[in-house]
């Protein structure tokens, strides 16, 4: 009886949702890249240290992990792909597929599906910039979709849906038209849409949901120029925090301790190829009808002469009129350098950018990879192997240094567990850190192949996603 009881609690372990935990959209918990888990391994790769691997379609959105089960999308030609695998053994529990209502312009390094699913435990969400939203059941069924777009963004959409406090919230920054999204995370109806007017091009950031609020919790939203908050509950902007670049990529992260509790950092690397020449400049060589403005038909064949802007960018009003002051307004938003900032809005409402930003630090930044706060360490991961360790409470650098062995571009973004911090390049190259300000490698393994998408970690494994795999590793 005893052996057959053990049996017995060894086979429906297997079959029953882990109660380890969940890694539940980009980034893991509130997008912090940060796990409780333990006994990570150190070295692994290819055939070493891998519990189990599993082909995939192409994509780019990062894994995440519920219960029993890790989603992620993919696509192939005209489909668009929701896959659901087991997350002990790598074994496909579903696929799902619809197809492309559209084709947008992609950047050469964003994909059809680069934007991770988000899940609850009852559900997974997912969002296509060429469809819009769906949601399905743990178990595969189609539950809703809202359909969304097209969208004006010659780059393509980056950030990815989450859930909180009922609501699926999704940020829909574009060269023009930007917004921000929640919807009732049961049935898709929608519960309140919040144009986003102060915004002028398109921006990448998944955002993050600020918990510590006397008025609730906040959704934390970086765009170009502003870092802002939303009421949760309905979308009225309270306070916001000018001078960030243009296009942010990266997400920001909340943390602290003591005092510095819901800290905000955010961490925005400038777009420097972009020249705007001078108003009257423009005039002189574009405007036909002579009246001190621009029309879209006087200017669109000739929109190199904007010097990197589009002219729907610039056109804040949306009324197919550029003028002196818009343009004027542009070319000074411009300006704005690479910068993190530590914010922290305590109970301020309106502009905090003068008495809340508590410092701020411009070099050495990361294109695309998000700032991660492990152990009261803030670290920065450039592309080119730049590793900078940060003080978080004063913006100090602790230490700043290559990783000799991935001297690589990077577009994941750092995760952190087990006393550790795994970076990802996109040659494939997962550089694995001792955790500290002044942090050492313990190892650099090598996957030889491309890699865009953001680790999660959970219960001693590692689910890494390549171009053609997802990887599972940890200790055997």
């Amino acid at each position: 009886m005893r052996k057959f009881l053990i049996f017995l609690l060894l086979t429906v372990s297997r079959h029953l949702p882990m109660a380890a935990e969940d890694w539940p959209r980009f980034r893991g918990p509130n997008g912090s890249g940060v796990s409780d888990a333990k006994n990570l391994p150190v070295e692994f790769g290819a055939e070493k240290n891998v519990l189990w691997k599993a082909s995939l379609p192409p994509g780019h959105s990062s894994p995440i992990v519920a219960g029993r089960h890790i989603f992620l999308t993919a696509h192939e030609k005209d489909k668009l792909i929701t896959v659901a695998l087991d997350r002990l053994t790598g074994k496909m529990l579903w696929k799902n597929e619809v197809l492309r209502s559209r084709s947008a312009n992609l950047h050469p390094l964003n994909s059809p599906t680069s934007p991770s699913p988000a899940a609850d435990g009852r559900s997974v969400f997912v969002f296509f910039h060429d469809f819009g939203l769906i949601c399905y059941s743990k178990e595969g069924r189609e539950r809703w979709r809202l359909p969304l777009g097209p969208f004006r963004n010659n780059n393509g959409m980056g950030a990815s849906p989450i859930v909180s406090q009922g609501l699926l919230l999704l940020v829909c920054d574009q060269d023009v038209g930007s917004f921000v999204l929640a919807v009732n995370k049961e049935n898709g109806q929608i519960r309140w849409r919040k144009e986003r007017s102060n915004t002028l091009a398109a921006g990448y950031s998944t955002p993050v949901v600020l918990e510590g609020s006397q008025d609730g919790p906040h959704l934390i939203v970086p765009g170009s120029f502003q870092l802002m908050a939303y009421k949760l509950k309905t979308g009225e902007s309270t306070w916001w925090v000018n001078g960030l670049p243009l296009q942010p990529k990266g997400s920001p992260i909340i943390g602290g301790t003591g005092s510095a509790r819901d800290t905000i950092y955010m961490s925005v690397q400038g777009v420097t190829e972009m020249t705007p020449p001078p108003f009257a400049q423009l005039v002189t060589s574009l405007d036909k009808d002579k009246n001190g403005e621009l029309s879209f038909d006087e200017v669109k064949t000739k929109q190199r002469l904007l010097g990197g802007l589009g002219f729907l960018q610039a056109d804040m009003s949306g009324d197919g009129v550029l003028t002196e002051n818009e343009w004027s307004f542009v070319v000074e938003a411009m300006k704005a350098s690479d910068l993190l900032l530590a914010v922290r809005p305590g109970t301020s409402r309106g502009d905090l950018t003068q008495k809340n930003v508590l410092w701020r630090y411009r070099k050495a930044l990361p294109r695309v990879p998000s700032p991660l706060l492990y152990q009261n360490v803030l670290y920065l991961l450039k592309e080119g192997g730049i590793l900078t360790s940060v003080n978080p409470d004063t913006g100090e650098v602790i230490k700043q240094a290559r990783l000799r062995e991935a001297l690589d571009p990077y577009l994941a973004s750092p995760v952190a567990a087990d006393e550790k911090v795994y970076v990802v390049s996109q040659a494939g190259k997962i550089s694995v850190l001792k955790a500290a300000g002044n942090w050492e490698v313990l190892a650099t393994n090598d996957l030889a192949e491309e890699c865009f998408a953001t680790p999660a970690i959970t219960d001693g494994r590692i689910y890494l996603r390549t171009k053609t795999k997802l990887y599972c590793f940890g200790e055997k």
